[in-house]
């Protein structure tokens, strides 16, 4: 399998049209009438009418994609939760599809968990994360009886015994065990390793203390484990060999301490296709290798087999969303590049500046024509590494024109920002023929509402 990170061949024109890009883009991609649509919508009608930036949606490839989690995972064991990952995008819209699909919830922020009771998520099926959850964000979580808190620290597990026991009431816990292992991914993107900021380690006793305590801590329900190892991972042996290693400590726990661990989560990770070279492994071979191998290393070491969750996020989203700008200029500078200027950037994706992410991109309105050019897609801010394509295969550019920048459905809208005073892009929802609006475009006024004049 390729890894995500290997260097990238230099650019030349690939001749390749919307057609040959179907790993790229939403399930409904088609070429009509010279035009890229997506569920059934044709994106350059949508960007005339919406305007642009504004971030399109696939309200059937992101019900599919749950609905392959929870397939290929309870096919092997009827126990598994599948939890969406809520950082990789979250709306009330979103929340509510999740909802409905019958899966669980993953929240790490009290403003995430006050989306999901907006949409009136079923509570039960929150499992809330986050490595330094404040007394308020814990208080908010117990008011709002959330089914499984993630606890991070002895810090924190101290802190929540307390108040739940003030209250009167018996929280479920996972403990976040940080197992020693690195997964084939960016370096940003790694949270198993040893040295992390997240859970307590494996290798260094800290795991089998935090086990220890929170069994014997008052308010606590000791539920079981939970892990991830990173996010963006291609190889699945990274799983296998974390899911050995977490299996035999349940097997240490339960000689040490006599008690069974009644559920393990694997958190996420699976990678998706960002570039045509990029090869994922399938949800199918993914809850395989996750939940076989949970079953099998159990029964290696005979133990009962716990329920599991698995937490997917960007797999659920990220080829489900595309990026819709218009172009404002082409500069072309002769021997070096030519440089394509979209009306967003930085603001609304930041993963090229911050992780060198690579993304496809074409011309909408031209997405049967062969892509016979190579531009640098820059955005609009007044950054020199504002670029949201570095070297990208495109159809002849003209000004006006609508480029498409495919899978940024996953941490583009959640990591956007105001810089430059720049509003936020809408989200339109496309399905069946029909798109609307489920974020509405930021205004000037909302980018001055919180001013105290």
């Amino acid at each position: 399998m390729a890894k995500p990170s290997a260097p990238r061949p230099p650019a030349t024109p690939d001749l390749k049209t919307a057609h040959d890009l179907e790993p790229v883009l939403p399930m409904t991609a088609e070429v009509c009438d010279g035009h890229l649509c997506i569920g059934g919508v044709d994106t350059v009608t949508l960007a005339r009418e919406a305007g642009t930036a504004v971030y399109v949606m696939d309200e059937a490839t992101i019900r599919h994609q749950l609905r392959e989690y929870v397939k290929w995972t309870t096919y092997h064991w009827e126990h598994v939760a599948v939890v969406y990952a809520g950082k990789a995008f979250m709306s009330l819209a979103m929340v509510k599809m999740v909802a409905e699909e019958g899966c669980c919830l993953d929240v790490s922020s009290g403003g995430e968990l006050a989306f999901a009771r907006r949409a009136g998520f079923p509570m039960e099926r929150i499992y809330v994360h986050g490595n330094n959850k404040t007394p308020a964000e814990l208080a908010e979580c117990l008011e709002a009886g959330v089914g499984r808190i993630v606890v991070d620290s002895f810090e924190e597990m101290e802190r929540l015994s307390a108040m739940a026991a003030e209250r009167g009431v018996s929280q479920r816990v996972l403990l976040r065990i940080t197992p020693g292992v690195e997964a084939d991914t960016h370096d940003f993107i790694i949270t198993g390793a040893e040295d992390s900021k997240f859970g307590f380690g494996l290798n260094q006793g800290l795991a089998m203390q935090a086990v220890e305590r929170a069994i014997a801590l008052p308010g606590l329900d000791f539920d079981g484990l939970h892990m991830h190892i990173g996010s963006q991972i291609f190889a699945l042996h990274s799983f296998a060999k974390a899911i050995e290693v977490i299996v035999e400590f349940i097997a240490e726990i339960k000689g040490r301490t006599g008690v069974e661990v009644r559920m393990l989560d694997t958190g996420g990770g699976l990678g998706i296709a960002y570039g045509l070279p990029d090869e994922p492994s399938t949800i199918k071979d993914y809850g395989k290798v996750v939940v076989d191998g949970i079953k099998e290393e159990c029964e290696r070491h005979g133990l009962t087999v716990p329920a599991m969750a698995v937490e997917p996020g960007r797999s659920i989203v990220a080829n489900a969303g595309v990026t819709l700008y218009t172009v404002g200029s082409v500069k072309e500078i002769p021997g070096i590049r030519t440089y394509v200027a979209v009306d967003g950037g930085m603001s609304d994706n930041i993963r090229t500046s911050l992780y060198d992410a690579h993304y496809e991109a074409l011309i909408a309105n031209k997405a049967d024509q062969p892509r016979e050019m190579v531009a640098t897609v820059a955005g609009k801010h007044c950054e020199s590494g504002d670029i949201v394509v570095n070297d990208a295969p495109l159809q002849h550019v003209d000004v006006g024109d609508i480029l498409c920048v495919c899978a940024t459905g996953a941490y583009c809208q959640s990591m956007s920002s105001n810089y430059n005073k720049q509003v936020r892009p809408g989200v339109a929802l496309v399905n069946e023929g029909s798109w609307r609006w489920i974020v509405r475009r930021e205004t000037y006024d909302d980018l001055m509402k919180c001013d105290v004049e």
